[in-house]
């Protein structure tokens, strides 16, 4: 039987923990669709036209490293507003939603278009400036040269190009159970995610 969990909300709100969290606490696949586009990205980076990236794209190149970088972030969010790339990754994340035994997947378009019939939908969100500290903490650990003050330029400018999108633009649901994780622990916004699950399965 399949149940379908669909996560969305913008850039460093904390959905990728929260997904990872919540699809081990029911033992559902998990998958973070916007690795996909970062996949894509990556590969426009080095050279190869979006549409033909994203028709190729295998298992294989969401293991890639370097998926995590800014410059990639930045690629995926450019790739991600072409229609016929889009397009092309349905068809993939579909089938991973109604797989047998759960799935969870987080982006920006899982419960509004990708998966609108999933049974249980979230969009976890959270100030940009809330968001820019976790993201500049992240890339301060890892050793890059960057400001405050330019991380939060980019995560405001990859909201705006995400919710202002033609194909898809980043959007909640209108029956999706909103959690806002600025003044959340970690530990609080799970059990908040996993309790909205447990509502919507019973």
């Amino acid at each position: 039987m399949s149940f379908a969990i669909a996560i969305d909300g913008p850039a460093a709100a904390g959905k990728g923990t929260i997904s990872k969290a919540v699809a081990a606490h029911f033992g559902f696949a998990h998958l973070d669709t916007g690795l996909l586009y970062r996949a894509v990205g990556a590969k426009v980076l080095a050279g190869v036209d979006p549409l033909e990236a994203a028709e190729t794209l295998t298992a294989e190149d969401l293991e890639e490293p370097g998926l995590r970088t800014a410059d990639v972030a930045q690629a995926a969010s450019r790739v991600a507003v072409i229609g016929e790339v889009r397009a092309a990754l349905v068809d993939f994340q579909r089938a991973f939603a109604r797989r047998a035994g759960g799935a969870v997947l987080d982006g920006r378009d899982i419960g509004t278009v990708i998966c609108p019939d999933a049974e249980a939908k979230l969009f976890v969100t959270a100030s940009a400036e809330v968001r820019a500290q976790r993201r500049f903490a992240e890339l301060e650990a890892r050793g890059d040269d960057t400001s405050f003050e330019t991380v939060l330029a980019d995560v405001k400018e990859r909201d705006a190009r995400d919710a202002g999108r033609a194909e898809a633009p980043m959007v909640a649901a209108e029956d999706a159970v909103r959690i806002d994780t600025s003044e959340l622990s970690i530990e609080a916004a799970v059990a908040a995610a996993i309790a909205a699950v447990e509502e919507a399965r019973a």
